[in-house]
């Protein structure tokens, strides 16, 4: 029956790669579409999976390419502004015993084998399209696409990311909200003896961290209050991150010399959603940054997408009815898992907005990642 089923993806992110290799693992007819000609194959520095994330990328097979890609490792440093190290805490391995607790890696390479894996998979890509419009009825979705061609689906997966077309043509109104955060983040060489990731808290910005992501390269990253973007010229970003480094010592001073290069520094503000309520209109269906986002302050972003590709995946090929029960079964799985990280998330960065020294922080990434240890 699965092969008789065509279900369009739309975004060829995290959570849209994922659900189309496993879709097309069980048999499903898949086309994915991308906004991006480049598959965003490109486009990042770094990025943080914990063993949550690790579970699913085994799942989708790539768990070997990614192990060789990245840096394993499972502790975090607490440090103080001027580099001392203050104390170090084993990471949880939320993704079980038999997977590292954390791999960093450097993102356009995560992705490369996201990208490769679907390729493999053998579904339909067409880069630099968008779908128009949807028509649906009781059986399945007709989509126009940005190019003038028309496609007839039994389901459509939005995977569109943050400002996803497709929740708002389908009619969900909820838009992500800033939280008053932003960051600036940099790939740059591996200084010696960088190992895991290290943070530190206090000094002009509210935490300046790096993460190791191969044998010679990190990411480095710097959290400080939101700032008009308009204000900041591209061409300006390596200047104004140095203007914020330079104030940190231990590994930063090497860290620090190698951010040169204005069109290698990201800027981004933080941000929120979480839709309430069903996840899906019909048969369109909402997964990852297109249905919840959260600050990365406890690295969960990709995790979460590839969770809910997971999750969906696993009804779709389980289920002989596509129905809105499965559907909100599929959101009812989620929600339970998503919302207090989404909400632990943006706590975390409120208590430093609003100067609270004796936030719980580490007992709330205690309790938030031992949830995350239970099969999404």
């Amino acid at each position: 029956m699965n092969r008789d089923r065509t279900v369009l993806v739309v975004g060829g992110g995290a959570a849209g790669n994922a659900v189309t290799i496993l879709l097309r693992r069980a048999g499903i007819a898949v086309d994915l579409i991308e906004a991006k000609d480049d598959w965003n194959a490109t486009r990042g520095s770094g990025i943080t999976l914990q063993g949550n994330a690790l579970r699913v990328l085994r799942e989708l097979g790539v768990w070997k390419q990614v192990e060789a890609s990245g840096y394993g490792f499972g502790s975090v440093g607490i440090t103080a502004p001027d580099g001392t190290v203050l104390h170090v805490q084993d990471d949880l391995r939320t993704g079980g015993d038999d997977l590292p607790a954390t791999v960093g890696m450097q993102r356009p390479r995560l992705q490369q084998i996201l990208i490769d894996a679907v390729r493999a998979s053998g579904a339909s890509v067409r880069l630099g399209t968008t779908a128009e419009t949807f028509d649906q009825d009781a059986d399945g979705v007709s989509v126009r696409f940005s190019d003038g061609t028309e496609g007839r689906y039994d389901l459509v997966v939005a995977a569109d990311g943050l400002g996803s077309a497709t929740r708002a043509a389908i009619g969900i109104t909820t838009e992500p909200e800033p939280t008053g955060m932003a960051i600036w983040r940099v790939a740059t060489p591996r200084p010696a003896g960088v190992t895991r990731t290290d943070l530190a808290y206090g000094g002009p910005a509210y935490i300046a961290g790096y993460c190791p992501t191969g044998e010679d390269s990190i990411y480095a990253y710097v959290v400080e209050g939101n700032r008009d973007r308009a204000a900041i010229p591209p061409d300006t970003y390596a200047d104004e991150m140095r203007r914020l480094t330079r104030h940190y010592g231990g590994h930063w001073p090497e860290i620090t010399a190698h951010i040169t290069d204005a069109a290698r520094v990201n800027y981004t503000w933080f941000d929120r959603m979480l839709v309430e309520g069903s996840w899906h209109r019909g048969r369109v269906v909402l997964a990852g940054d297109a249905a919840h986002c959260c600050p990365p302050t406890l690295a969960q972003g990709a995790a979460l997408s590839m969770e809910d590709a997971l999750v969906l995946a696993e009804l779709l090929t389980s289920s002989g009815t596509w129905d809105d029960a499965l559907f909100q079964a599929y959101h009812e799985r989620r929600i339970t898992r998503v919302r207090p990280v989404v909400e632990a998330s943006v706590q975390i960065g409120q208590w430093q907005l609003d100067g609270v020294r004796d936030a719980d922080v580490p007992g709330l990434m205690a309790r938030t990642m031992t949830l995350l240890r239970e099969r999404p």
